[in-house]
Order: C-alpha cells, then structure tokens, then sequence
C-alpha cells in the first residue's frame, strides 16, 4: 500500500459500510435537530425554547456518559451500535407520530412541545453510548497505521451528512411539511441498521472484562488527566463550540433578521458542513499532521472571527460566507483532534476516552445551543453570537498560554510509530 495513498483507508470493505452507516445517522441526526428547532421555534416564537432543545438532549447525554464509556469497553462493539441505532428509531418514530395532525389534532401545543422536549431527552441517553461506541468500532476496521487517512474519511463523511441533513430538512419542511420530514429520518435509521449488519461481530480487546465500574471509570479520567495533549484539546474544542454555538439561533436569524425563510435556513445551516467537508477532501491529500498544534490553535481562533462577522451581518450572503469558513475552520480542527485521539488512545480504554470526549466535545455543542438561546433571550440575538465569537478568540489565547505542549504538537512521529508496527 502507498505511504501516501490520499485514498488508503477505503481499500476496506468494512469500513466503507462503516462510513454509510455514519452517513445515514448524522444525515438522520442533523436533520431531526433541524426540524425539530423549527417546529419549536414555530410554536413558541421564543429563542430560550431553542436552548432548551440542547438542554434536554444534553443532561443525559452528559450524565450516562461515563457508565456508557464503560459499557463499550466491556461490550461487543457492532451489537452495542445495533441497539443504539435501534433507540435513535425508536425517538424519531415518536417524532414522526407527535407531528401526525390526525394524532396530535385535539392536543394542546404545550402538550405537543413537552413530548417533543421528553424524546430529545430519550435521544440524549442514545447518543451518550453511540459516540464511544462509534469511536471504538472504527479502531476494529483498519490498520493502526492508515488511522490518520482513516480519521479523515470518517471525519469527511460526517461533514457530508451534516451537509445533507441540514439542507434537506430546510427543504422538506418546506415541500412536505414537518410531519412527512420526520418520517423520511426514521426510514434513514432504518438503512443504518440494515448496513451494520453486514458488518460482522468484532472481539473485544479490553483485557479487563468485568472490571468494577467505579474502578474501570477512574482509569478513564485518570488516563485523560495525565495525558495532557488530550485533555488540553477537549478543554480548548469545548469552550470553542460551546461559546460559538451561533447555529442554534439559525431559525431566528431565518426568520427574524434575514427574513430568507425555510430554504435559507437550510443553506444557512449547510454552509459550515459545507466548508468542513472541503477542507477535509482537501486534508486526504495535503495532511495536517505537521506543526498539529499551532494549525489547531488559528482554526480555533479563525473559527471564532467567522462567528462574529456572521452575528453583525444583515445579508444573506455575507452571512453565508461567514458560516462556510466557520465550517472550513472547524473541519480543521476536527480533523487535528481526530486524529490525537485515536493515535493517542489505547484500544482497551476507547470507549471510556471517547465517552469523556463526548462530555467535553459533543454534549457542548447542546450547553452551546442552550447558552445561545439564553444569552439571546437576555442580551438579543445579535449581541449573544458577537459574544460567543469574542469568547472564543479569549479561550484560544489562553489554552495557547496554559498549555505549551500543544502550542508545539507534531503528529509525524506519532503517525511514524504506528506505520513502524
């Protein structure tokens, strides 16, 4: 195989079905979160009502995540993806038939929203094990040594869902309603299913299976803390995304300040996957491996800029070009913090690092959500997303100062350690 093979990664069966899998549930998830945020913005016209649907998604996906770090560790981990898939179904059948007008027709709207609100909640507990089991899954299906070519594929396909998911949302609401929308994510979810189960079973590489849990989590943290290129980049992407979650004030700025509607709320919300997934196109054949650190660090910073020139624009263009490099910053930065932690992470403890990641990383994209709906609510729109922007350059600045060894990361030796075994 070429050492410099753009393409290495895909040569695997299994991990092409892999990434149609990632594909259909980010499609899936993206455009559940998106019609969702516009049938609740629709019914309560207040921007605190966007936060809540963070909120709701947030509190179990944080809470459960450790437990759930350590179920994937102990757990085969194509069964355990299985039965994740099969809750995400189960939330958007509910979805699907709370939005049904023969159902919902002697319903109150209070009624309608607190059930909406309870199955984000149940989606929250779902997602606190699909992301480690994700994760730990995509170390089984190729060579140590192609994990960075590896990271940036599945990185690229995640982009692509959340191209497609946000853009056909906007687009279906528009064309076939709210109703018929979600129907079309639960059938995503189901296509999910049926191509994970061409993948066989994996073994499970933890050598400690029935460890106690209280011990089996403190190993986790522990790992985390001492490894301090990891933890200063979970410290550093979490503050980030959870200061620049302009992307949860989209309907407002649709409807109230662009005034462009459901089609522009969809190509406002595709722009920054948009950018992600040409940069990360891009990265397959000009890699980011080397000075790592200083490359995150001004995608961070140029991540934030792109927040607060889309927060003072008033025109639908110059807002769109603020949310595509916005997303082309961003996919930098995925792809950097990516590939640390899977260079970075030993198999038997995948789950549990991932699931801590997902407490930095992934639930602060919903407390972003909420403290932009929040802040909105007390400051205005406007002045919340400049906010978020100018707290993320501060966050930069300093994890640039508290944390030197990031300022001088280099993955080409660890990359030239894997290729070696």
């Amino acid at each position: 195989m070429a050492k410099n093979d753009p393409y290495a990664a895909l040569r695997f069966r299994e991990f092409n079905i892999f990434l149609g899998v990632r594909f259909a549930m980010v499609f899936a998830w993206s455009m559940q979160f998106v019609v969702i945020e516009w049938q609740v913005y629709s019914i309560t016209k207040d921007p605190l009502s966007l936060g809540i649907i963070g909120l709701m998604e947030v509190i179990p996906a944080v809470a459960m995540a450790l437990f759930a770090g350590h179920i994937v560790d102990q757990s085969e981990k194509r069964n355990l993806l299985i039965k994740c898939i099969a809750g995400f179904s189960v939330v958007s059948l509910g979805l699907f038939l709370i939005t049904w007008p023969l159902i919902i027709s002697d319903m109150t709207q209070n009624s309608i929203l607190y059930i909406m609100y309870a199955l984000v909640f149940v989606g929250g507990i779902v997602r606190a094990f699909l992301g480690p089991t994700v994760f730990s899954l995509f170390s089984l299906l190729v060579p140590k040594k192609i994990y960075p070519n590896a990271a940036t594929w599945s990185s690229s396909t995640w982009q692509l869902g959340a191209i497609v998911g946000p853009a056909v949302g906007g687009f279906t609401i528009y064309l076939i309603g709210v109703h018929w929308s979600m129907c079309i994510i639960f059938g995503l979810s189901l296509i999910a299913l049926l191509l994970l189960l061409q993948i066989p079973r994996k073994p499970i590489l933890n050598p400690n299976i029935g460890e106690p849990v209280l011990k089996s989590l403190r190993e986790g943290i522990r790992f985390v803390r001492k490894t301090r290129v990891i933890l200063s980049v979970l410290v550093l992407d979490m503050f980030a995304v959870l200061f620049g979650g302009a992307v949860a004030l989209l309907p407002i700025y649709a409807q109230d300040i662009l005034k462009v509607g459901p089609e522009g709320f969809g190509m406002l919300r595709a722009a920054p996957a948009v950018g992600a997934l040409v940069i990360m196109f891009t990265s397959a054949y000009f890699p980011l491996n080397k000075n790592a650190g200083i490359k995150l660090l001004t995608a961070i910073f140029g991540f934030g800029v792109c927040i607060i020139a889309f927060g003072i624009s008033t025109v639908f263009w110059i807002s769109m070009i603020a949310l595509f490099f916005s997303g082309v910053t961003d996919g930098i930065s995925m792809i950097i913090r990516q590939t640390i932690l899977q260079l970075r992470t030993p198999d038997a403890m995948r789950g549990r690092v991932a699931a801590v990641n997902s407490m930095f990383v992934g639930s602060s994209n919903e407390l972003g959500a909420f403290e932009s709906g929040l802040t909105a609510k007390i400051m205005g729109t406007v002045t919340a997303v400049v906010f978020g922007g100018s707290m993320t350059l501060f966050t930069v600045l300093l994890t640039a100062y508290k944390f030197p060894r990031l300022r001088k990361l280099d993955l080409r030796k660890d990359i030239a350690a894997h290729e070696a075994n």
